[in-house]
């Protein structure tokens, strides 16, 4: 049995977003009120991301990524760049289980393209200090566009016109960041989510789609965007609950989409929230048809400090291998540490023990 994997991703993952540090968060809030410059800040973006890195390396990772230390949100800041997309003030923020996000929001006023999207650039800096390591960069799933933008009258005709445009952009965006280097991509996408629970299946059918036609389209958004990857290149998906301020969105197993999560989507991996009661069991694994679907389990918790049993991973490690054979297993934390700039609620002295904690473990199973 192989201890270490060659390609991403790894036998010890990692999501991709870390606390941001005291320093960084108080540069942001000095640009924002126009005390310090762009340049200033970029400087000391840069000088906290190379910090990262090294503690990355340092605590035994494979694939390093800059934390998602240049953005306030996951999937905004990639979105907003877009052609045809922009980022503003909404009436109310996101609903968590107990609080709310800033009130941003995005809309499409445009056809929605890509074009000179300055995440390459942001890209371009990890790969030349990741060094021996992969550099592993997220950028929200295209779903997320099709789920969260309200779009502007007289932009598009139908969803359908919207879907082929941006099918075509993140086409390019798959191409461009190859390009610049990058074989490690991987897509975050909450709208999976929206399928879960029997609650949010209603809210769907309210809002005038049956949620069996709606996965299927966001397959397709998924499987169109990326069906021209180079063969060298690893595109990954992160499948999310909600994560802000350690608290979550929505609750529910995998099952009522498993067979379209698990059977019908063409990424290399998933990385899968199991951490707690929420996420269900291991049963919907049962779907996987593909012996070369990685399949990285989250079953360390980013929301708190407190480390988890070894013992108790490893157990549930070995229920999740009664139907999926261990080598397309992984082991990461459920999710990023920080999803948005304000990050969950645990140190960062928790977070490396955290990701040290997935190492051992990982090393232990994997021998």
């Amino acid at each position: 049995m192989t201890k270490t994997l060659l390609r991403a991703p790894f036998r010890a993952d990692h999501v991709g977003s870390f606390l941001r540090p005291e320093r960084l968060k108080k540069a942001r809030l000095q640009k924002q009120n126009g005390e310090i410059t762009a340049d200033q800040l970029r400087k000391i973006e840069d000088e906290e991301i190379i910090r990262l890195v090294a503690k990355q390396k340092e605590a035994g990772l494979q694939a390093v990524s800059d934390g998602e230390f240049r953005r306030a949100w996951w999937h905004f800041d990639f979105l907003a760049e877009l052609e045809g997309v922009e980022l503003y003030e909404a009436d109310s923020g996101l609903q968590f289980n107990g609080v709310q996000t800033k009130a941003h929001g995005i809309r499409v006023i445009g056809k929605v393209d890509f074009g000179d999207h300055p995440m390459l650039e942001h890209y371009k800096f990890l790969h030349q200090i990741a060094g021996d390591h992969t550099a592993k960069f997220t950028i929200p799933s295209p779903n997320m566009l099709l789920l969260r933008a309200a779009i502007q009258d007289g932009v598009y005709d139908s969803r359908e016109e919207l879907f082929d445009d941006l099918v075509q952009a993140y086409q390019k965006a798959i191409q461009a960041f190859y390009e610049a280097g990058c074989r490690y991509l991987q897509l975050d996408d909450t709208s999976w989510a929206a399928f879960l629970s029997e609650d949010s299946r209603q809210k769907i059918i309210a809002g005038g789609d049956e949620p069996k036609e709606l996965a299927e389209l966001f397959a397709r958004a998924v499987n169109e965007s990326i069906a021209q990857k180079p063969d060298d290149m690893t595109i990954t998906m992160h499948i999310c609950r909600g994560n802000f301020k350690s608290t979550f969105m929505s609750s529910g197993g995998y099952d009522y989409v498993s067979e379209i999560i698990f059977g019908g989507l063409n990424v290399d991996g998933l990385f899968l929230e199991f951490d707690d009661e929420r996420s269900g069991g291991f049963n919907p694994l049962r779907h996987v048809t593909r012996d070369d679907l990685q399949i990285v389990l989250g079953l360390i918790t980013s929301k708190y400090g407190e480390l988890e049993q070894a013992g108790q991973i490893k157990a549930r490690i070995e229920e999740a291998s009664r139907y999926l054979n261990l080598n397309q297993l992984c082991l990461s934390p459920q999710c990023g540490f920080a999803s948005t700039e304000e990050g969950n609620i645990l140190t960062e002295e928790q977070q490396w023990e955290k990701i040290k904690h997935v190492i051992n473990i990982a090393d232990d199973v994997w021998k």
